[in-house]
């Protein structure tokens, strides 16, 4: 009674951000949640190491996301990743970064993948990848303004934070129109636990119930010499929560210009606009509608894409990746 009674009391200086913080750690705070990315066909590289070297030449790819605009203590989140193919493209290696802030929680996650291809026909490749790095996640609770009759409340006063390894594992077959992939990225359970009087208790353990599962697959579809329909999808399965599809279509004009819209369900509604501003630099938009409540607080999502294909001169770049 004596806690519900203090909670009550608390003067809400931000009600969004207390939300924000609610949904993120809710006393709770756990590094294994995922980073959520509309344009993720761009940066497989972070939820599946067997993507490493699948595009057959170095490619960086810089993702930067701006979620629920107008919502305070909304997600930002920026990705990194570079990686190339090794040994006439039997193997593949890569490294990717990450940086997310939600309310007072701030994560950076730095991987190393690593990908074994074996060709399975003229243009099919079937790569077996294995990832792992470390995860810092900080909880600075103490920049929440929170009181009870100017009595400062003890389970907010401090700070925690959490360094720990983990690991992921995944399969990925790719042609030149056509891919398909299954991965867990993450497969250790880290945990920074808060106690009554502020204190942390961090926790890291091997657990399959907290295991995420992502399906991706996506086919471009030629309709003429100028046209083509871009097909994708991804599924991501936790145990004890609902499934989570997206699914999306883009007409390519011409390998130039490309539009389409997207679909993630009981989230939101997307607008792709991409163009290929050289045969190796790549540019790309996407703007996201909520479909629940938080856009009644926020103007949507933006997130843009840049990928850069390195050509070398003992090898060309033939045709346009899709993927």
């Amino acid at each position: 009674m004596k806690t519900l009674t203090k909670m009550k009391n608390i003067r809400k200086i931000n009600t969004v951000l207390a939300i924000a913080l609610l949904l993120t750690i809710a006393k709770t705070g756990k590094a294994q949640f995922d980073a959520m990315f509309t344009q993720y066909m761009f940066n497989e590289m972070f939820i599946n190491p067997a993507y490493a070297g699948s595009k057959e030449a170095m490619s960086a790819t810089l993702l930067h996301r701006q979620q629920w605009v107008n919502f305070a203590g909304r997600p930002i989140t920026t990705s990194f990743s570079l990686h190339g193919p090794l040994m006439q493209n039997k193997m593949g290696l890569g490294v990717s970064f990450l940086n997310e802030s939600i309310g007072s929680l701030n994560r950076n996650l730095i991987y190393g993948s690593y990908a074994y291809r074996i060709k399975t026909s003229e243009n099919g490749r079937l790569a077996f990848g294995l990832m792992a790095g470390i995860e810092n996640q900080a909880n600075k609770l103490s920049t929440l303004k929170v009181n009870d009759n100017n009595v400062a409340d003890p389970q907010f006063s401090g700070n925690s934070s959490l360094i720990a390894p983990n690991f992921g594992a995944g399969v990925y077959y790719n042609t030149k129109t056509f891919y398909a992939g299954i991965s867990i990225p993450r497969m250790l359970d880290n945990q920074a636990k808060f106690a009554t009087n502020g204190s942390d208790i961090t926790s890291t353990k091997f657990d399959v119930s907290k295991f995420t599962y992502y399906i991706t697959a996506g086919n471009v579809f030629t309709i003429n010499e100028d046209i083509k329909i871009k097909a994708l999808g991804m599924i991501k399965l936790v145990q004890n929560a609902p499934i989570q599809m997206d699914l999306g279509a883009n007409v390519l004009i011409k390998d130039l210009i490309w539009a389409g819209l997207s679909y993630r369900t009981g989230s939101s509604m997307s607008v792709i606009l991409g163009v290929q501003a050289t045969k190796q630099l790549l540019v790309s938009y996407s703007y996201d509608y909520g479909l629940n409540q938080i856009q009644t607080y926020s103007s949507g999502s933006h997130e843009i894409a840049l990928n850069y294909l390195f050509s070398f001169k003992s090898k060309k770049i033939i045709t346009p990746r899709y993927f």
